[in-house]
Protein backbone atom coordinates (compact mmCIF):
# COMPACT_ATOMS: atom_id res chain seq x y z
CA UNK A 1 0.00 0.00 0.00
CA UNK A 2 1.41 3.27 -1.32
CA UNK A 3 1.31 6.84 0.38
CA UNK A 4 0.62 8.19 -3.34
CA UNK A 5 -2.19 5.59 -3.71
CA UNK A 6 -3.72 6.69 -0.06
CA UNK A 7 -3.69 10.05 -1.20
CA UNK A 8 -5.34 8.98 -4.76
CA UNK A 9 -8.18 7.37 -2.60
CA UNK A 10 -8.72 10.48 -0.42
CA UNK A 11 -9.07 12.53 -3.64
CA UNK A 12 -11.91 10.25 -4.72
CA UNK A 13 -13.32 10.70 -1.13
CA UNK A 14 -13.17 14.35 -0.94
CA UNK A 15 -14.61 15.09 -4.28
CA UNK A 16 -16.91 12.07 -4.66
CA UNK A 17 -16.65 11.15 -7.76
CA UNK A 18 -13.66 9.89 -9.68
CA UNK A 19 -13.45 12.08 -12.41
CA UNK A 20 -13.23 15.21 -10.73
CA UNK A 21 -11.24 13.76 -8.43
CA UNK A 22 -8.69 12.42 -11.92
CA UNK A 23 -8.85 16.22 -13.26
CA UNK A 24 -6.85 17.09 -9.43
CA UNK A 25 -4.83 14.75 -9.81
CA UNK A 26 -3.53 15.25 -13.36
CA UNK A 27 -4.91 11.54 -14.17
CA UNK A 28 -6.76 10.02 -16.67
CA UNK A 29 -10.08 8.49 -14.78
CA UNK A 30 -8.92 4.97 -16.18
CA UNK A 31 -5.61 5.37 -14.38
CA UNK A 32 -7.27 6.29 -10.99
CA UNK A 33 -10.08 3.82 -11.36
CA UNK A 34 -7.13 1.14 -12.26
CA UNK A 35 -5.28 2.06 -8.79
CA UNK A 36 -8.48 2.30 -7.01
CA UNK A 37 -9.37 -1.28 -8.14
CA UNK A 38 -5.57 -2.32 -7.41
CA UNK A 39 -5.80 -1.04 -4.10
CA UNK A 40 -9.65 -2.57 -3.02
CA UNK A 41 -7.45 -5.62 -3.99
CA UNK A 42 -4.77 -5.33 -2.33
CA UNK A 43 -6.97 -4.93 0.69
CA UNK A 44 -9.67 -7.58 -0.27
CA UNK A 45 -12.21 -5.17 0.72
CA UNK A 46 -14.48 -2.58 -1.58
CA UNK A 47 -14.04 0.52 -0.62
CA UNK A 48 -16.56 2.26 -3.39
CA UNK A 49 -20.06 2.29 -4.27
CA UNK A 50 -19.59 3.60 -8.03
CA UNK A 51 -22.85 5.69 -9.21
CA UNK A 52 -23.67 7.60 -11.95
CA UNK A 53 -23.36 10.86 -10.39
CA UNK A 54 -21.61 10.22 -7.13
CA UNK A 55 -19.15 8.01 -5.51
CA UNK A 56 -19.68 6.97 -1.76
CA UNK A 57 -17.47 5.09 0.47
CA UNK A 58 -18.14 1.41 1.84
CA UNK A 59 -17.96 1.04 5.51
CA UNK A 60 -14.29 -0.39 4.40
CA UNK A 61 -13.50 3.06 2.54
CA UNK A 62 -14.72 5.08 5.89
CA UNK A 63 -12.82 3.10 8.08
CA UNK A 64 -9.80 3.14 5.24
CA UNK A 65 -10.11 7.05 4.93
CA UNK A 66 -9.59 7.69 8.54
CA UNK A 67 -6.29 5.71 8.33
CA UNK A 68 -5.13 7.33 5.34
CA UNK A 69 -5.51 10.45 6.45
CA UNK A 70 -3.83 9.70 9.49
CA UNK A 71 -1.02 8.47 7.36
CA UNK A 72 -0.90 11.40 4.83
CA UNK A 73 -0.65 13.59 7.85
CA UNK A 74 2.28 11.56 9.43
CA UNK A 75 4.53 11.43 6.30
CA UNK A 76 3.54 15.44 5.81
CA UNK A 77 4.97 16.46 9.14
CA UNK A 78 7.70 14.21 9.00
CA UNK A 79 8.59 15.62 5.70
CA UNK A 80 8.53 19.63 7.37
CA UNK A 81 10.77 18.51 10.35
CA UNK A 82 13.33 17.17 7.75
CA UNK A 83 13.24 20.50 5.50
CA UNK A 84 13.75 21.82 8.39
CA UNK A 85 16.44 19.47 10.11
CA UNK A 86 18.61 22.36 11.32
CA UNK A 87 16.45 23.05 13.82
CA UNK A 88 15.54 19.57 15.06
CA UNK A 89 17.77 18.70 17.93
CA UNK A 90 17.38 16.10 20.63
CA UNK A 91 19.15 15.12 23.16
CA UNK A 92 19.89 14.34 27.30
CA UNK A 93 20.80 17.05 29.88
CA UNK A 94 21.61 16.55 33.30
CA UNK A 95 21.79 19.04 35.58
CA UNK A 96 22.90 17.91 39.47
CA UNK A 97 20.60 20.12 42.17
CA UNK A 98 20.12 20.25 45.70
CA UNK A 99 16.87 21.09 47.24
CA UNK A 100 16.39 24.80 46.99
CA UNK A 101 12.99 27.05 45.69
CA UNK A 102 15.43 28.49 42.97
CA UNK A 103 14.40 25.43 40.87
CA UNK A 104 11.45 27.34 40.37
CA UNK A 105 13.19 29.52 38.65
CA UNK A 106 15.40 27.49 37.00
CA UNK A 107 12.31 25.77 35.24
CA UNK A 108 10.65 29.02 34.33
CA UNK A 109 13.56 29.60 32.55
CA UNK A 110 13.94 26.51 30.56
CA UNK A 111 10.10 25.65 29.94
CA UNK A 112 10.21 27.65 27.05
CA UNK A 113 12.73 25.60 25.29
CA UNK A 114 11.36 22.48 26.65
CA UNK A 115 7.94 23.66 24.16
CA UNK A 116 9.79 24.41 21.64
CA UNK A 117 12.25 21.39 21.70
CA UNK A 118 10.34 18.62 23.17
CA UNK A 119 13.01 15.68 22.48
CA UNK A 120 15.63 17.74 24.41
CA UNK A 121 15.39 15.53 27.83
CA UNK A 122 16.03 17.35 31.10
CA UNK A 123 17.51 15.47 34.13
CA UNK A 124 17.37 15.93 37.66
CA UNK A 125 20.07 14.54 39.82
CA UNK A 126 19.37 15.74 43.48
CA UNK A 127 22.08 15.98 46.53
CA UNK A 128 23.93 18.04 48.53
CA UNK A 129 27.41 20.57 46.83
CA UNK A 130 29.69 18.41 47.60
CA UNK A 131 27.96 15.12 45.46
CA UNK A 132 26.80 18.24 42.88
CA UNK A 133 30.29 18.91 42.04
CA UNK A 134 31.76 15.45 42.09
CA UNK A 135 29.29 14.66 39.26
CA UNK A 136 30.19 17.88 37.75
CA UNK A 137 33.86 17.45 37.70
CA UNK A 138 33.18 13.92 36.39
CA UNK A 139 31.28 14.68 33.77
CA UNK A 140 28.01 12.70 35.16
CA UNK A 141 26.02 16.72 35.11
CA UNK A 142 26.24 19.38 32.73
CA UNK A 143 25.26 22.09 35.39
CA UNK A 144 25.00 21.95 39.06
CA UNK A 145 23.43 24.36 40.94
CA UNK A 146 24.88 25.19 44.49
CA UNK A 147 23.78 27.09 47.54
CA UNK A 148 26.20 29.22 48.55
CA UNK A 149 27.07 32.83 50.02
CA UNK A 150 30.11 33.71 47.51
CA UNK A 151 30.27 32.82 43.70
CA UNK A 152 31.94 29.99 42.99
CA UNK A 153 35.07 31.86 41.12
CA UNK A 154 36.68 28.21 39.52
CA UNK A 155 33.75 27.65 37.33
CA UNK A 156 31.18 29.99 34.57
CA UNK A 157 28.32 30.81 36.75
CA UNK A 158 25.05 32.14 36.43
CA UNK A 159 23.47 34.11 39.55
CA UNK A 160 19.95 32.81 40.42
CA UNK A 161 17.89 35.19 41.65
CA UNK A 162 16.48 33.49 44.34
CA UNK A 163 18.10 33.48 48.13
CA UNK A 164 17.28 30.61 50.93
CA UNK A 165 16.47 31.68 54.50
CA UNK A 166 18.00 29.31 56.88
CA UNK A 167 15.74 28.20 59.92
CA UNK A 168 14.56 25.78 61.85
CA UNK A 169 12.09 23.16 61.23
CA UNK A 170 10.15 22.59 64.73
CA UNK A 171 7.67 20.17 66.63
CA UNK A 172 5.18 22.83 67.39
CA UNK A 173 5.27 22.07 71.06
CA UNK A 174 8.83 22.85 71.48
CA UNK A 175 9.12 25.91 73.40
CA UNK A 176 11.06 27.66 70.68
CA UNK A 177 8.01 27.25 67.98
CA UNK A 178 6.64 30.39 70.31
CA UNK A 179 9.13 32.60 69.28
CA UNK A 180 8.99 34.09 66.07
CA UNK A 181 12.58 33.73 65.11
CA UNK A 182 15.82 31.73 66.36
CA UNK A 183 18.72 33.37 67.73
CA UNK A 184 22.37 31.70 68.38
CA UNK A 185 22.10 31.18 71.85
CA UNK A 186 18.96 29.12 71.17
CA UNK A 187 20.52 26.35 69.08
CA UNK A 188 23.23 25.70 71.91
CA UNK A 189 21.13 23.41 74.14
CA UNK A 190 18.59 22.27 70.94
CA UNK A 191 18.91 18.80 69.58
CA UNK A 192 19.66 19.34 66.06
CA UNK A 193 19.05 17.30 62.80
CA UNK A 194 21.35 18.97 60.61
CA UNK A 195 22.65 17.88 56.82
CA UNK A 196 26.80 17.90 56.37
CA UNK A 197 26.40 20.76 53.95
CA UNK A 198 25.45 23.00 56.96
CA UNK A 199 27.77 21.74 59.59
CA UNK A 200 30.91 22.40 56.80
CA UNK A 201 29.21 25.92 55.77
CA UNK A 202 31.06 29.04 56.65
CA UNK A 203 28.32 31.36 56.36
CA UNK A 204 26.43 29.30 59.26
CA UNK A 205 29.69 29.13 61.66
CA UNK A 206 30.08 33.25 61.23
CA UNK A 207 26.57 33.33 61.78
CA UNK A 208 26.70 31.03 64.89
CA UNK A 209 29.55 32.58 66.20
CA UNK A 210 31.39 29.94 67.25
CA UNK A 211 31.90 26.22 65.12
CA UNK A 212 28.81 24.08 64.40
CA UNK A 213 31.27 21.39 65.70
CA UNK A 214 29.95 22.14 68.73
CA UNK A 215 26.58 21.78 68.10
CA UNK A 216 23.93 18.84 69.95
CA UNK A 217 23.45 16.98 66.91
CA UNK A 218 21.52 13.57 67.25
CA UNK A 219 20.81 13.07 63.70
CA UNK A 220 21.90 14.26 60.14
CA UNK A 221 19.90 14.06 56.43
CA UNK A 222 20.80 14.11 52.92
CA UNK A 223 17.82 15.62 51.71
CA UNK A 224 15.29 17.11 53.87
CA UNK A 225 11.92 15.44 53.26
CA UNK A 226 12.41 12.66 55.07
CA UNK A 227 13.99 14.60 58.25
CA UNK A 228 11.46 15.91 58.94
CA UNK A 229 9.90 12.74 59.89
CA UNK A 230 12.42 12.54 62.88
CA UNK A 231 10.75 16.11 63.60
CA UNK A 232 7.28 14.94 63.96
CA UNK A 233 8.44 11.95 66.47
CA UNK A 234 10.28 14.52 69.02
CA UNK A 235 14.12 13.60 67.88
CA UNK A 236 14.65 17.58 68.03
CA UNK A 237 14.69 20.30 64.94
CA UNK A 238 15.78 20.38 61.24
CA UNK A 239 18.18 23.04 60.06
CA UNK A 240 17.39 23.99 57.13
CA UNK A 241 15.90 26.57 53.86
CA UNK A 242 12.72 27.56 54.40
CA UNK A 243 9.98 26.64 51.77
CA UNK A 244 11.44 22.98 51.06
CA UNK A 245 8.62 21.11 53.10
CA UNK A 246 5.18 22.38 52.18
CA UNK A 247 3.50 22.63 55.91
CA UNK A 248 -0.22 23.44 56.88
CA UNK A 249 -1.35 20.44 55.42
CA UNK A 250 -2.68 17.85 57.78
CA UNK A 251 0.55 15.78 57.05
CA UNK A 252 2.48 18.19 58.63
CA UNK A 253 0.23 20.20 60.81
CA UNK A 254 2.65 18.97 64.21
CA UNK A 255 5.87 20.86 62.20
CA UNK A 256 6.32 24.47 61.91
CA UNK A 257 9.50 26.94 60.55
CA UNK A 258 11.20 29.88 63.07
CA UNK A 259 13.82 31.16 60.66
CA UNK A 260 16.70 32.25 61.92
CA UNK A 261 17.86 36.09 63.04
CA UNK A 262 19.46 37.46 61.99
CA UNK A 263 18.38 36.79 58.80
CA UNK A 264 20.94 33.90 56.93
CA UNK A 265 20.65 33.77 53.56
CA UNK A 266 22.38 32.04 51.00
CA UNK A 267 22.70 32.88 47.15
CA UNK A 268 22.03 30.18 44.34
CA UNK A 269 24.22 29.75 41.56
CA UNK A 270 24.31 27.42 38.14
CA UNK A 271 28.09 26.41 37.08
CA UNK A 272 29.20 24.49 34.52
CA UNK A 273 32.88 23.58 34.06
CA UNK A 274 35.66 26.03 32.43
CA UNK A 275 36.06 25.02 28.87
CA UNK A 276 32.71 22.48 28.76
CA UNK A 277 32.01 21.11 25.48
CA UNK A 278 28.66 20.78 25.52
CA UNK A 279 26.36 18.43 22.90
CA UNK A 280 23.76 20.70 20.45
CA UNK A 281 20.71 20.08 23.04
CA UNK A 282 23.77 21.01 25.98
CA UNK A 283 24.33 24.79 24.00
CA UNK A 284 20.30 25.02 23.44
CA UNK A 285 19.91 24.91 27.25
CA UNK A 286 23.36 27.18 28.07
CA UNK A 287 21.97 29.78 25.46
CA UNK A 288 18.28 29.36 27.66
CA UNK A 289 19.88 30.04 31.07
CA UNK A 290 22.27 32.91 29.63
CA UNK A 291 19.30 34.42 28.38
CA UNK A 292 17.55 34.57 31.47
CA UNK A 293 20.83 34.81 33.59
CA UNK A 294 23.40 36.76 34.12
CA UNK A 295 26.77 34.83 33.28
CA UNK A 296 29.83 35.81 35.09
CA UNK A 297 32.96 34.12 35.14
CA UNK A 298 36.78 35.05 36.20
Amino acid sequence: MEIRVLKYFLAVARHENISRAADELNLTQPTLSRQIGDLEEELGSALLVRGKRKTILTEAGLFLKARAEEIVALERKTAEEFAHAERMVAGDVYIGCGETEAMRGLVCAMTSLHKSHPNIHVHLVSGNEEQSIDQLQKGLVDFSLLCRSTPPLEYIYRKLPHEDVWGLYLHRDSPLAAQESIDAKDLLGEPLIVSRQAMQSKEFDNWLGRSAEGLNVVATYNLVYNAVFLVEQGWGSVLSFAGLIPLGSAQRQNVVFRPLAPKLKSGNYLVCKKGQVFSRAGRLVLSCLDAAFAREAV
